[in-house]
């Protein structure tokens, strides 16, 4: 499909949203960057090109915007099967019968427990949402730094946003065909697989569940050909 097709799919609202988008503030370098990734999709260039680094610019602020980006596109893919995603259809947070994940967050559960897939996702969103709108770790202003434990907690958001990917793809890919949203969501996988491998944010082993569906999608999992 054509990569603008893409693009038009998610700022039309086409789908139905799980919670409100984190957005940039016009005027900042981060919104910048969020428009030059967004306006690369636009041309509709090889996404492997999309997600490297443009000359000049710094690695976290990169980084940063697509994290942003991420959770905001993944609220939208979760929000097409959400209705269709309960607690008796989806009793855990699984990706088929070899995966299921569990959640902790130091804080309610402070050892990984067992959840419903639906309430799995709501905590996950609630708690991303939260780090993304910490200053001290996603700094509004050029001038703050980033925290030496940036890079890290990135890793752990887009490590926890992949596993929507799984349970979406593995439990509700039928719901994603049946509105015609399949070419869409392959899209915003491939640009996020690629994203992660191109700055080693989310490891082989978690990738393991989709292996099979993204060597179909990509042609490589090793990523070592284009996939466009």
């Amino acid at each position: 499909m054509a990569l603008s097709g893409f693009v038009e799919f998610f700022q039309k609202g086409k789908v139905c949203t799980f919670r409100p988008k984190k957005s940039f503030q016009p005027g900042t370098l981060r919104y910048s960057l969020h428009k030059q990734a967004q306006a690369s999709l636009n041309a509709g260039v090889n996404l492997r090109s999309v997600v490297q680094l443009p000359e000049g610019e710094d690695l976290n602020d990169w980084i940063a915007v697509h994290v942003v980006d991420f959770f905001n596109r993944v609220n939208l893919i979760y929000g097409t099967v959400s209705e269709y995603c309960t607690a008796i259809t989806c009793p855990t947070m699984s990706g088929g019968p070899k995966f299921e994940y569990l959640w902790a967050d130091r804080d309610k559960y402070k050892k990984p427990t067992p959840l419903p897939a639906p309430q799995y996702v709501s905590l996950l969103m609630d708690w991303i949402e939260s780090q993304i709108n910490n200053e001290t770790l996603f700094p509004v202003s050029t001038d703050v730094p980033f925290p030496k434990t940036f890079i890290s907690m990135c890793r752990k958001i887009l490590t926890r946003l992949f596993r929507v990917f799984v349970h979406v793809y593995i439990h509700h890919f039928d719901r994603i065909v049946a509105i015609g949203a399949e070419p869409h969501v392959n899209t915003c996988y491939k640009h996020f697989y690629y994203f992660v491998r191109e700055f080693d944010l989310v490891s082989s082993k978690e990738l393991e569940p989709l292996k099979e569906m993204t060597s179909h999608i990509c042609g490589d999992y090793q990523a070592s050909a284009p996939c466009s």
